[in-house]
């Protein structure tokens, strides 16, 4: 198996682009990978490109197609990844596997969604697609609902207050305060986070990643070729995935996500390290309970210490582990599509040193963790700097 490199990366602003539609968004992200990685285009020989929800938000199918030809990158193959809000994760970890195999020498994998051109009805309904349709959002379990459940046992378990699921948010807009493509650059309170407005107990509005539009890209090639194009390679180390039940009632625990802790397991493995060698990680906060069992699933903190961590600041930037650098999906935003591959993008920069104001000090080995749905996908990925 060959070794597999970042070579570009790049993303649009996240946010509520009104101005800018499915196919704009996904064609400045990849313009900017590719001009990252000082190609053309025409070197790319296949294309990986994480949607979930295209079809229910924007009408549009087929995407994988449809961003080949507003890409200009007819007729490489172009596959759509779909695994809920782990798509932009599986993608990568395809785009992965089509180097390391030696099927493909340049790669390019994005991941894209288009969230605010229907209500909030039609967006929830959407997302309730993540879940298990016949027993969960049919009887009207929305993805709120079922994350206030793990929030209940974990607290119930463990002692894990609301104000150590406010400190997440509170960290994790900080962070995003510092990164001009986050869609919240505003620094926020304990205090507000526990007086904004109850969505399902004990999580409030505050606790809860938005609704976005945002595309983000990379580009992938053999490691032995990366310096032809990039004088900062990334080495991706470590490739993982694992699945679970989809609905929550079958799951081993309610207070932790067993898939997120295999795909670490192998991820580690894999890469030959342990959770103590790494010093950055975009996780997968889609609620700030979220963020709390992750660096607990990923072996950061012990089962039940993940919240008081938090709060101690011990997850904030340049502290014991730096977590969600970028603002996280709480920060930076959530266009679910593209989250798993915008992490990547955010470990790159970390790695190459060229994330301003809210670069992690000495960064040599990061990872990233995107999950679909309430855990029925967990995909991780580590990196090192390549030279």
């Amino acid at each position: 198996m060959r070794k597999v490199a970042i070579i570009g990366a790049g993303m649009t602003k996240f946010g509520e682009e009104w101005g800018r539609g499915f196919r704009d968004l996904i064609i400045e992200a990849g313009k900017a990978s590719l001009e990252d990685a000082k190609l053309q285009g025409e070197e790319i020989e296949a294309l990986f490109v994480g949607t979930m929800a295209s079809g229910s938000l924007i009408g549009q199918e087929h995407t994988g197609a449809l961003i080949a030809d507003f890409m200009g990158l007819t007729p490489i193959p172009s596959t759509r990844v779909e695994a809920a809000c782990a798509s932009g994760g599986v993608a990568l970890r395809q785009g992965f596997m089509a180097v390391a195999s030696g099927m493909h020498d340049i790669v390019a994998v994005g991941g894209v969604e288009k969230m605010t051109d229907v209500d909030g009805g039609n967006v929830a309904l959407a997302l309730g697609g993540a879940g298990d349709q016949e027993w969960e959002l049919f009887t009207g379990a929305t993805f709120p609902g079922i994350y206030a459940m793990m929030a209940r046992r974990h607290m119930l378990e463990y002692g894990t207050t609301e104000e150590q699921l406010a400190s997440v948010a509170v960290k994790n807009h900080k962070n995003a305060s510092m990164n001009k493509y986050a869609q919240f650059q505003n620094e926020i309170t304990i205090d507000t986070v526990l007086k904004s407005k109850q969505v399902a107990s004990p999580l409030k509005v505050f606790d809860c990643s938005p609704v976005t539009d945002g595309a983000a890209a990379v580009i992938l090639c053999p490691l032995d070729k990366a310096q032809k194009y990039c004088e900062k390679p990334v080495e991706i180390i470590a490739s993982a995935q694992a699945s679970d039940t989809l609905a929550l009632h079958g799951r081993r625990s309610l207070s932790s996500i067993y898939a997120t802790q295999v795909a670490a397991k192998n991820a580690y493995a894999m890469a030959k390290l342990q959770p103590k060698d790494i010093q950055v990680a975009e996780v997968h906060d889609c609620f700030t309970i979220a963020e709390i069992m992750a660096i607990e699933d990923l072996g950061f903190f012990a089962s039940g210490k993940g919240g008081k961590a938090t709060e101690e600041g011990k997850t904030a930037l340049n502290s014991d582990i730096s977590i969600n650098t970028s603002g996280g999906l709480k920060g930076c935003g959530h266009p679910v599509g593209a989250t798993g591959v915008k992490q990547a993008v955010e470990i790159a920069w970390q790695l190459r040193g060229s994330a301003g104001a809210r670069q992690a000090k000495d960064a040599q080995i990061g990872l990233t963790h995107n999950v679909g749905g309430s855990g029925a996908t967990a995909v991780v990925h580590i990196y090192k700097k390549a030279f």
